[in-house]
């Protein structure tokens, strides 16, 4: 961190002394004042409820500028990766902080690709899930249940565990996510096969069986690793702040992660594109494109209940970088497909006809975000609605791993431990004639 030249100066209207705090700068984006010493020197703690003016840490693996639709990787334009780049590409980058040169990118792509393979004790884990269970509830305790398998690497102080936990999950969790879908359809397990791309090797592994050859399809399979690269990471989110509050506290990386696909799975944050389907799904029950204009200004009557799943983004006050390459994706997939006509895509260009040109939608920044399109193309795919959130779960895991491995090597880090403002009742006594229940 660089410290600024000026101060900020905290004043008090009750005559108490003000308070002398330093500021710290960026590389780019805002720069933060330091309130460490505060309640030290003040008695008082800061209050900023969903931590939306609080940087809780100093990173230098993602850095977002919501007024611009910028996005960048290490540095790197979302847009540049996506177009140049492959997941486990994007995969080195986050964990390594550069892009590879062509001897350490075969390297790390086989070592990856060679460890794709779970223990076998596995998959009589997965029998004491019923089958219809969520995949994410599968998923949550797949990714927890490997501390207990791959136990040698478990220690997450010492560097060369941690790269090994980094390679085991990244290389892995295509495998259990995979796993958990073909334990709900009741189809046999398909190995992971070392000759595929990362992407390929998945598609493989869900829509593959023993019965015939699986060809990949090389459209589908670029449109994967673009999904994978899109949500690879995304700055200090509430899955990568969970991830980052649970590893503070020296436990293994298997339960940091773990504690990460459990904060995904709600539907504000990587829960949000099977919301968005589900919403399209309930237009096309209503009446389709025919009804979307009397939807969207229900939209606009508050007190209607009704949202507009898919549009807007905490961070975003512009047009989300992620939406039109997934957008251009969106395109491809369904070309390919032969679905240019499919309802639900003519009934997504509707809605986004009139996001982006009713004033209503255009004064409140009201775009489409990634979430709009990437249901659309995992369901054209045939990903099923209730696993969306498990891919972005493989997807982020490099992420979260990225983010877990700075926070433990930042000589600053401590374990997370928030504050509160207490509004309960003061201090009072147990009245002397209460007694216990006798049991």
């Amino acid at each position: 961190m660089k410290l600024a030249d000026n101060k900020a100066t905290l004043s008090f209207s009750d005559n108490s002394p003000s308070v002398e705090l330093p500021i710290y700068q960026g590389n780019i984006g805002p720069d933060v004042i330091d309130i460490r010493k505060l309640y030290g020197q003040t008695g008082m703690f800061t209050y900023d409820p969903g931590f939306l003016s609080t940087a809780s840490c100093q990173s230098s693996i993602t850095y977002i500028d919501g007024d611009k639709g910028e996005l960048l990787y290490r540095g790197y334009p979302i847009e540049q990766l996506a177009e140049n780049c492959d997941f486990l590409d994007t995969c080195y980058l986050l964990l390594k902080g550069d892009l590879p040169d062509q001897q350490q990118r075969g390297d790390f792509h086989k070592t990856v690709l060679n460890h794709t393979m779970v223990n076998e004790q596995m998959q009589f884990f997965l029998r004491g899930f019923r089958r219809d269970a969520h995949p994410m509830a599968v998923l949550t305790g797949l990714v927890g249940a490997m501390s207990a398998f791959y136990h040698e690497s478990t220690d997450i102080h010492n560097p060369v565990h941690r790269d090994i936990a980094a390679t085991q999950l990244i290389a892995k969790m295509p495998t259990l996510v995979a796993m958990a879908y073909k334990y709900g359809k009741g189809e046999p397990y398909m190995y992971p096969q070392n000759n595929l791309s990362y992407a390929g090797n998945f598609l493989r592994m869900m829509f593959g069986t023993p019965c015939e050859e699986y060809k990949v399809n090389p459209v589908i399979e670029k449109a994967l690793d673009r999904i994978f690269i899109l949500h690879a990471d995304h700055e200090q989110n509430a899955s990568t702040s969970t991830v980052r509050l649970c590893g503070s506290s020296g436990t293994n990386p298997f339960a940091a992660i773990a504690a990460g696909v459990a904060c995904l799975w709600g539907p504000a944050h990587g829960g949000a594109n099977e919301a968005c389907l589900n919403m399209l799904e309930d237009i096309q029950k209503m009446g389709g494109v025919a009804k979307v204009g009397e939807f969207m200004e229900q939209v606009k009557d508050k007190n209607s209940g009704v949202r507009l799943m898919g549009f807007g983004h905490r961070v975003y006050k512009n047009y989300d970088p992620r939406a039109k390459l997934m957008q251009e994706t969106c395109d491809e997939v369904l070309a390919e497909l032969g679905l240019e006509n499919d309802p639900l895509f003519a009934l997504a260009k509707a809605l986004e006809k009139i996001a982006l040109e009713d004033d209503y939608f255009v004064q409140r920044k009201l775009y489409p975000n990634v979430d709009f399109y990437s249901g659309i193309v995992q369901r054209a795919i045939g990903i099923p609605v209730n696993l969306f959130t498990g891919i972005f779960a493989l997807a982020r895991t490099v992420g979260w791993i990225a983010q877990l491995n700075e926070m433990i090597a930042d000589p600053e880090y401590k374990i997370g431990r928030p504050r509160q403002l207490y509004t309960g009742s003061p201090r009072r006594d147990v009245p002397a004639d209460f007694q216990r229940i006798a049991r």
